[in-house]
This record gives C-alpha cells, sequence and structure tokens, in this order.
C-alpha cells in the first residue's frame, strides 16, 4: 500500500471521527463547566475522544500536512488530563498516547516484520510495546498538571517541554513526533531559527492551551476571560508569524555547487545480498561516471555498497584517480572497520579529494555518533542480545563515532553530515556546526521504511533541521526521497521515490548564524524556567494576601 492508498483509507475514518468529535462537543459543554462536570461524563466518552484526538495528530505530520489539526489533537490531550479523576485522566492520556504513537510509528512495523523478518504479530506487538513505553511521557505529563492543578497556558507548555526532553535524552532518546515540526509549513515557521523545534513545540502547546482555556471561557460565558485569550492568541501569534520574515543569514553568491544525488532505489531484501554486490557496484557505478566532469560532487547514500571498506580499498582507490582527473569529487557512505581501535563504524569519505587523497587512515571522514537502539547497538547488550534468538530480529553492532567531529570537506566546502537516525537530534548538528560550515548533509537508506509515512516523516524533520540552523541540506538516499533544501527549509528540487535515478541541482551556501544556531535550546529552557519561577511566586503571594485577609477578618 502506497501513501495515497493509506491516505485514501484514512481520510474517510477521519471525517467520521471529527464528526463524532463535533457532535460529543455541545454534551461536553452543556453544563458551562468543562473542568468539573468531567467527572460526570460516561469514562468511555472520555476514553473515545482520547483515542480520536490521538489519531487526528498524526494527520499534522508529513506527508499528510495538516499542520492545524496539532493543536485539534493537543486540545483533546489538555481536555482529558483535566478530568477531575485522576485514574480516567491518565488511563485516557494513555489511549490518547497508543492512538497518536502507534500510527505515527507504524512504519516499524515494515522493518520488522518484511525486511527483520519477525512475524506480523510480533511486528505488531513491538510497535505495540514501543507505543507504551512512548505513552509515559504524556502520562506524566497529565499526572503533573492533576498533582498542580495547572490552569496556566504557559505552565501546560513548560510540562510538556520538560517531557519531551525526557523523551529525547533516556536511553539515547527518541524524539520522534514532535508537535513543533507540524508546524514548518504554517505561518509560525519562524520561531524555529529562534527557539528550534523545542520552541515551536513549545509554542504549538501553548497555543492549544490558549485555545482550551477559551472554549472554557466561552462555555461559562466569562467574556472578560475570553477577550483575553483571543487577545493573547492575536498578539503572541502575530509576533510569531511575523518572525518568518526576518533573515539571519545571507547566501553565499558566486560560492554555489553543483551537486549529483545518486538514488540507487537497492530493495531492502537485496541490498545486504552478497550475491547483490556486483549489481549494486554496477548501478552506482553507471550513476557516477555518467556525471563525472559535469557536477562538482556526487553524493552516494547511507551504506551505498553493501559490504566491509576495507575490503574493496582498489575500488576507492581507482575511484579517487579517475574523479580527480574529471575534476568531480564523490561521497560514498561506508561500513568501515578502524584497524586501530577494531570499531566498526557507519561512516562517510570522499574519493577524489586533492587535499585529502583516498585511503582508509583519511581524516576527512565522518562516523555516525548517534546509533538506532537494536538496529545499529544493542543497549545492555549482555541481557537483551539474546531476544534476537526470540525475535529474529537484524541486530548489528556498529561502535559511535565522536560526538563533535571535524568539518566534514568537500570541494574546499564544509559540511555538517548527520547520517539517517542522526538528523532527528537537533542539538547534536547544532554542535558540529562550524563558522566555516556551508552545507548541512543527510545521507540515508529509507527502504528500511518501505512505502511507508516513515520518509515523509524522517524528511520533515531534515527540512527542520535547515530552519533551525539556516543552513541549505543536501540529503542522498537509497530509495528517496533525495532532496535539495534551502535555508528556510523549503524543498528547491526533489527526486521521485522508489526510482532509480539522479537528481542534479546547484545549491548556494549561506552564512551567519541563527539565534538557534548560536545559543541552542537553553533560551527556550530559561524561559520555561522563569515561567515556573513567576508561577510559583505569584502562588505564594496570592496565598499570604489570603492569609493576612483572614487574619484581619477575624
Amino acid at each position: 500500500m502506497n501513501i495515497c492508498q493509506i491516505w485514501k483509507a484514512w481520510k474517510n475514518k477521519l471525517s467520521k471521527l471529527l464528526s463524532l468529535t463535533v457532535f460529543l462537543a455541545p454534551s461536553l459543554l452543556k453544563r458551562g463547566n468543562i473542568f468539573y462536570s468531567m467527572d460526570k461524563m460516561n469514562k468511555l466518552v472520555v476514553y473515545l475522544i482520547a483515542l480520536i484526538s490521538g489519531v487526528i495528530g498524526v494527520f499534522a505530520f508529513s506527508p499528510f500536512d495538516y499542520w492545524g489539526l496539532a493543536y485539534v489533537s493537543l486540545v483533546g490531550l489538555l481536555f482529558v488530563a483535566k478530568n477531575a479523576k485522576k485514574s480516567t485522566a491518565l488511563f485516557a492520556t494513555f489511549l490518547w498516547s497508543m492512538g497518536f504513537f502507534c500510527f505515527g510509528v507504524s512504519w516499524l512495523n515494515v522493518s520488522i516484520h518484511q525486511f527483520g523478518g519477525a512475524s506480523l504479530g510480533v511486528s505488531y506487538l513491538l510497535v505495540g510495546l514501543l507505543s507504551a513505553y512512548l505513552a509515559l511521557y504524556p502520562m506524566l505529563f497529565t499526572y503533573l498538571v492533576q498533582r498542580f492543578q495547572v490552569q496556566s497556558a504557559v505552565i501546560f507548555a513548560v510540562i510538556w517541554t520538560l517531557t519531551e526532553f525526557l523523551r529525547g535524552w533516556v536511553f539515547t532518546g527518541f524524539p520522534w513526533l514532535q508537535f513543533g515540526y507540524t508546524q514548518i509549513d504554517s505561518p509560525f515557521f519562524g520561531i524555529a531559527p529562534i527557539f528550534g523545534v523545542t520552541g515551536l513545540t513549545f509554542f504549538t502547546v501553548w497555543a492549544s492551551a490558549v485555545i482550551f482555556n477559551l472554549i472554557f471561557a466561552l462555555s461559562k460565558k466569562q467574556w472578560n476571560l475570553v477577550g483575553v485569550n483571543a487577545l493573547l492568541l492575536l498578539v503572541v501569534g502575530g509576533l510569531s508569524a511575523y518572525a518568518g520574515k526576518v533573515n539571519f543569514v545571507q547566501p553565499k553568491e558566486g560560492k554555489g555547487l553543483t551537486v549529483t544525488l545518486a538514488q540507487g532505489n537497492i530493495e531492502q531484501n537485496l541490498k545486504w545480498d552478497p550475491e547483490y554486490l556486483y549489481a549494486t557496484v554496477d548501478i552506482y557505478q553507471k550513476q557516477i561516471l555518467a556525471h563525472l566532469g559535469k557536477s562538482d560532487l556526487i553524493i552516494l547514500p547511507e551504506s551505498a555498497l553493501p559490504t566491509l571498506e576495507n575490503t574493496i580499498t582498489p575500488f576507492f582507490e581507482a575511484l579517487d584517480k579517475v574523479a580527480k582527473e574529471k575534476n568531480t569529487e564523490v561521497m560514498i557512505g561506508t561500513v568501515y572497520r578502524d584497524e586501530q581501535s577494531g570499531k566498526l563504524l557507519n561512516s562517510i569519505v570522499t574519493a577524489g579529494n586533492p587535499d585529502f587523497p583516498y585511503e582508509l587512515t583519511t581524516k576527512n571522514r565522518y562516523s555516525k555518533h548517534h546509533l538506532v537502539p537494536f538496529g545499529e547497538y544493542v543497549p545492555l547488550e549482555s541481557v537483551l542480545r539474546p531476544l534476537n534468538s526470540v525475535f529474529n530480529l537484524p541486530m548489528s553492532a556498529f561502535q559511535s563515532g565522536d560526538a563533535v567531529q571535524p568539518s566534514f570537506m568537500a570541494k574546499q566546502h564544509a559540511f555538517a553530515p548527520a547520517i539517517c537516525y542522526e538528523i532527528i537530534f537537533g542539538e547534536q548538528l547544532r554542535e558540529n556546526l562550524k563558522k566555516e560550515t556551508d552545507y548541512l548533509l543527510t545521507i540515508s537508506n529509507d527502504a528500511w521504511f518501505g512505502d511507508s509515512i516513515g520518509p515523509w516523516q524522517h524528511l520533515q524533520m531534515a527540512r527542520m533541521r535547515a530552519l533551525e540552523l539556516g543552513r541549505p541540506l543536501i540529503r542522498a538516499t537509497n530509495t528517496g526521497i533525495s532532496v535539495f533544501i534551502d535555508a528556510k527549509g523549503n524543498i528547491e528540487a526533489q527526486a521521485p521515490q522508489f526510482e532509480e535515478t539522479t537528481l542534479t541541482h546547484k545549491i548556494v551556501p549561506t552564512e551567519g548564524k541563527t539565534p538557534y544556531a548560536a545559543l541552542g535550546n537553553l533560551p527556550i529552557y530559561v524561559l520555561s524556567l522563569i515561567f515556573v519561577l513567576l508561577r510559583g511566586f505569584t502562588t505564594l503571594l496570592k496565598r499570604r494576601l489570603n492569609l493576612s485577609q483572614n487574619s484581619s477578618q477575624k
């Protein structure tokens, strides 16, 4: 089933879910007190709303891109989180999370079942277990909302920021499906170069909370509160939209490179078949030869040649010689074993670079740092490695490269690379951004995703990295989606998915720094702390004033 078929299947379901939500809304508001009447509601209705709003949230992400549904989903979450009965609120949040994550990361089923060799039942079970684990973080959000009886929109956003930080950090993190990504094509995209996707997520949750409070005020006919919340939305939303007009970086005119992306379209079930190695080499060799002397740079995807680089050094040495003669450099994703340390590394290397002639020990090499849990390494290996025999999962044994590495050089231009999974970690890429960095680079093998929604979500996150850091991004993949992205996160050129093809485009570097590139997530974390302190101070002040009034009345 392709993306179009998936969308057609879900479009009807979504319309029914939205209709049901609209049908239920009057009954939820008829008593006028949305917070305190919920304990009298049928629990099943609350649970249904939770599940529906969780599923709806995924439609805000690519490939659907209905960014407004992010607010609908979060309002639904806030609704159930504010349930008067804590147990109902927590279980409803769990259902919201299961709807959101089971659908949102459903592409994992393709990886585990079709290419991992696990049975269909086991693959669904593992997706469900991962979703249940990820549900802990929204449940923590709801617990804290309940524990501190949160009413303030900004404190909702602060708590969500905390739980999202934990989700992106614990067990090396899995910050997939952050709501900030949904806003890259919204009027509020300009927040990202200032505060990053974390700040954009903060804004999305805050705006959802203000909308929630606005609905509450309308239900109680508290027109003053209606006016205040509406004004807040207009002012902050307007400023956020205006931020998109600010240019923090400028193009380096006359410094552009003509780059060719080689998309081999090697099927995942053939990619690591030793008998298919020569066919793979032949595909990429033809694509390279067709563009030698015509393009400045040719880029091949992650682990383009499915064998140990150490065993095919004559191929790289010959390519290095020919590429130099044609004044074209070639970037290739390889699997490389460091003979000194013994580390097995997922890396990128160049051929045809006169400043760094090809050799196994070249210093111009980038090695993947942030590995995929279970896919590339096994956490707590001594305990969990035996699971391989139970689930029949492909568990590799890669080692990590350094967290911060020198600029990767090609055609005397500096690149900040990220291999596949790493592109979802904005802070890691930011830490590898140097003053001289001209381009962001990501290479990937999205064949693992099949024809699911996964590659589109992955691409959306790559676009966010370009927007955050103010650098054009080049994305080379095996089966697609291979693209060139400008410094505003817009796609300039795109190759069709699931085709053996090349894509050539002249891309111009930029100079300057966005606020996010300079400071990272520090400003939004500091602001969150200030909001918490201010809230604590005002709460304490109110208590003391009440005590004073009570004392004077006595």
